[in-house]
């Protein structure tokens, strides 16, 4: 989703190419549609229609797709939206709904604003001054940079944008003005800042709703399922204790396992400053992109407040109560909408950028049309039935231990994922309703999975659209990579899992 691994995941232009390759596509052409077929040559449950049951098995097959890329993600889904209309799965109207769905123009709009970010510079500047402030060490250089994505994530979704438009550029210039580069210097400085930061990124993905594109995915599936509302303001609230742990703890326990060579970096501080000389003030669109960031971000986190604001009557009887009440009522896609309409009047962006926006016409292609087949999943009574059938498998099984178990199952999977946005679709629905059915607070199945969906990213260099940014710089090996990978993972576990049930606890979320 979001031109990386994950992107490649649902962008991968599949060409012509040598003979092997053609086999190759083949091959998972022909798995996707035995997958299909196996599913419509099973026995029917009884209760269920034949239409929800060539449903089942054209969203399995478009999930299996989406895995093995026999053609580009997108294309996947848009093949499996018509085979849903054109077997009478489900009618054309139907098919097409998730396009409307709000949540799908919220995540295409925060892409546009990504664009934005990266066109303006603002990105740029921003990540410039937190190291000219705390750059002079390297964990504080590698702090510099995780905060400058911290504030971007709490808008920008695309972790493409973020990672390649802004913090990579950095983090590359910087290594190589200390003369770390690939190879035998590689461990200097560049292989350090390289671990680090993608296995904070990963954190921060978790810690907001915008993390990256496939949360909003994720909390449409707890709605759906567990009716479990994971709004903006919840998301950023359950994840911000065990998130900010995470990110004090992780850096520094990679200090101690993955030392750089290069402990000062005053270098890069003074690189900050002479290079925030040249940029000179902030330009004036700078100060529209930042104004419009403040508004949308601000907005939804007003949009959180609905239910702490007074609903007796005459509660809202002075004007600050009663514009926080109107704006808490509006739907989460209106404030990026908004956001993209001042920059296109200002003319920050043009049209002619919105319409070549690829990746971000990309996500709503694929996004609107699983949201809609998942939806319709639901509602034809699959996933109750899957439920009841696979709770005899933790039948006497206290529910903390079935929780702990599955979801431990369900982190490490992720080795067998190249996007987080097919780990999800393929898997949180399916184990969430087994937790449930388990007997485990639904609340803390859909938090856990929630953000295990992200951390798991951590394990691989394929994890998530910047994996193979960072991996791909060539300053760690494979070996390296997923060594760390597996280690960070097992304090992110017991953080999440221990610190957040805790804050969970504290919240009367479960």
């Amino acid at each position: 989703m979001e031109t990386t691994r994950e992107a490649q995941a649902m962008n991968d232009p599949q060409e012509g190419g040598p003979k092997g390759l053609v086999l190759q596509r083949l091959i998972r052409w022909a798995i996707v549609l035995i997958v299909v077929a196996v599913v419509l040559i099973l026995p029917r449950p009884s209760g269920i229609t034949s239409q929800a049951w060539t449903l089942l098995a054209i969203f399995l097959g478009t999930i299996t797709g989406s895995i093995l890329r026999p053609i580009a993600g997108g294309a996947m889904v848009l093949l499996g939206v018509s085979a849903v209309a054109i077997t009478g799965a489900l009618p054309i109207r139907d098919a097409l709904g998730g396009y409307a769905d709000p949540i799908v123009w919220m995540v295409l709009a925060a892409f546009f604003i990504a664009r934005a970010m990266v066109k303006t510079g603002l990105g740029h500047r921003i990540a410039l001054l937190f190291i000219r402030v705390i750059g002079h060490r390297t964990l504080g250089l590698g702090y510099a940079l995780v905060s400058t994505e911290f504030l971007l994530a709490s808008i920008i979704p695309s972790t493409g944008a973020r990672v390649g438009g802004v913090i990579f550029p950095i983090a590359k210039s910087v290594s190589e003005a200390y003369d770390s580069k690939p190879g035998a210097t590689a461990g200097k400085l560049g292989a350090f800042l390289m671990v680090m930061l993608y296995q904070c990124e990963v954190i921060i993905c978790a810690i907001f709703l915008t993390g990256q594109a496939s949360n909003v995915l994720v909390a449409k599936f707890a709605q759906q399922t567990a009716g479990v509302d994971l709004s903006y303001g919840r998301w950023l609230l359950g994840g911000i204790v065990p998130g900010l742990v995470a990110l004090v703890l992780v850096p520094q326990l990679l200090y101690r396992i993955f030392p750089p060579g290069i402990k000062h970096t005053p270098a890069a501080a003074e690189m900050a400053r002479q290079e925030l000389r040249q940029m000179g003030p902030m330009k004036w669109r700078e100060w529209v992109l930042l104004t419009v960031f403040i508004v949308v971000a601000s907005l939804w986190l007003i949009r959180g407040m609905a239910g702490f604001l007074p609903v007796a009557p005459g509660a809202a009887s002075s004007p600050l109560l009663a514009a926080l009440t109107y704006l808490s009522k509006l739907d989460y896609s209106i404030p990026p909408l908004f956001g993209v309409c001042a920059l296109l009047l200002s003319g920050v962006l043009d049209w002619e950028e919105i319409i070549t926006e690829r990746t971000a016409w990309d996500v709503f292609l694929w996004y609107g049309g699983l949201v809609r087949m998942a939806e319709a999943l639901g509602e034809t009574g699959l996933t109750k039935r899957f439920a009841e059938t696979s709770a005899s498998f933790t039948t006497g099984w206290p529910w903390w231990l079935a929780l702990a178990g599955l979801v431990l199952v369900y982190f490490y999977t992720h080795y067998g994922f190249a996007s987080i946005t097919a780990h999800v679709t393929s898997m949180f629905i399916p184990f969430l309703v087994v937790i449930i059915a388990a007997g485990a607070p639904a609340y803390l199945a859909v938090l856990l999975l929630a953000y295990f969906s992200n951390l798991a990213a951590s394990l691989t260099h394929y994890g998530t659209t910047s994996a193979p940014i960072y991996f791909g710089a060539g300053y760690v090996s494979q070996k390296d990579w997923w060594r760390l990978g597996l280690i960070t993972s097992l304090p992110n576990i017991l953080v999440w899992s221990v610190i957040g049930l805790l804050w969970w606890k504290l919240l009367r979320w479960w």
